[in-house]
């Protein structure tokens, strides 16, 4: 029973598929829609600000004493990941509508998760210090690898990206980040002693992002451009790539000899992507006629690695630890 409850949508995965029906039947327009639109600003803001004071900069400074770790997790997550969503985009060109094969490449992108990658390696007996430390690393690094990689490899997939969306990831995450960091020691206090409504903010930010995307991508035709047939191919397609990631990150754990602890570490830092940082991304990075269509490959993956997630995890909780 506890697998079973563990593989099923947890409430705020409803929440949010709740949220696109409703951002697709009932679209805000007009003024509703812009007030809608900064008020997400305004919490994405308030978000990064606070990802900024939680993340320790010591933290980040230990990864370097587990270097070769670290450095499988962040090439496995900001090079393999990005080069194969880019094949696949490639291949699969005419073949899905271009915000869809666009979404792949912005979800290779993405940093790892910060609360679900750190408790699946708990689950299985990983390496938890080094599960923390590479969170901290990949997401630090993340609010400024991942639109620059994205403005790089979307070029060369679909011809152009535009630049000026840089400015906005600036003013949007990379200064709140910033400001979070800076004020950390007299901040941190009393969001460690409000840690459930930091954690409400975090959810009630993703809930916006994705409300604003698909309100205004549903507004502009988002759902006669994609059919049921489509998004029953792109679940699959992603499955697949889940699949594919979570066996390339154990195996290359294997063939740079890491030990058990930190191969389950490498397998859930390096294939998990995270959905609190892509939706509000998203939502400044691209144009209210694509963004829907972005966000939906990183809602399916998200799902799914959860759920898979859940499954490998006790198993491998039960191999013998690693004697070296």
């Amino acid at each position: 029973m506890t697998l079973l409850r563990r593989l099923l949508p947890d409430r705020f995965i409803l929440l949010l598929m709740a949220t696109l029906v409703a951002a697709t039947l009932f679209p805000a327009r007009g003024q509703v829609l812009a007030a809608i639109g900064w008020t997400s600003n305004a919490a994405i803001f308030l978000l990064f600000f606070l990802h900024g004071a939680r993340l320790s900069p010591q933290a980040v400074l230990d990864g370097a004493k587990r270097w070769r770790l670290h450095a499988a997790i962040l090439g496995f997550g900001y090079v393999a990941m990005p080069a194969m969503m880019l094949g696949v985009s490639h291949a699969l060109h005419g073949q899905f509508t271009p915000g869809l094969l666009l979404g792949l490449i912005f979800l290779g992108v993405l940093p790892t998760t910060v609360q679900s990658s750190i408790a699946y390696a708990s689950m299985a007996r990983g390496n938890i210090a080094a599960s923390v430390i590479a969170s901290a690393v990949s997401n630090v690094l993340g609010v400024v690898l991942a639109p620059l990689l994205l403005a790089v490899l979307a070029s060369t997939a679909f011809g152009e990206f535009s630049l000026s969306s840089i400015g906005r990831v600036a003013m949007l995450l990379l200064l709140p980040f910033a400001l979070g960091q800076i004020l950390r020691r007299l901040v941190l206090p009393s969001i460690q002693r409000h840690a459930k409504i930091a954690g409400m903010m975090d959810k009630l930010t993703i809930v916006l992002a994705v409300y604003t995307a698909f309100a205004e991508a549903a507004a502009q035709g988002l759902w006669q451009r994609i059919g049921a047939g489509e998004l029953g191919a792109l679940m699959a397609l992603v499955f697949a790539l889940l699949l594919i990631t979570f066996a390339a990150a154990w195996g290359l754990g294997a063939a740079l000899g890491l030990n058990r602890e930190d191969r389950v570490t490498l397998l859930f830092s390096g294939a998990q992507k995270s959905l609190a940082t892509g939706a509000p991304m998203a939502r400044i990075l691209f144009p209210p006629a694509i963004a829907g269509a972005v966000i939906l490959p990183l809602l399916i993956y998200h799902q799914l690695q959860l759920m898979l997630s859940a499954w490998i995890a006790p198993g491998m909780a039960g191999e013998p630890p690693s004697e070296h």
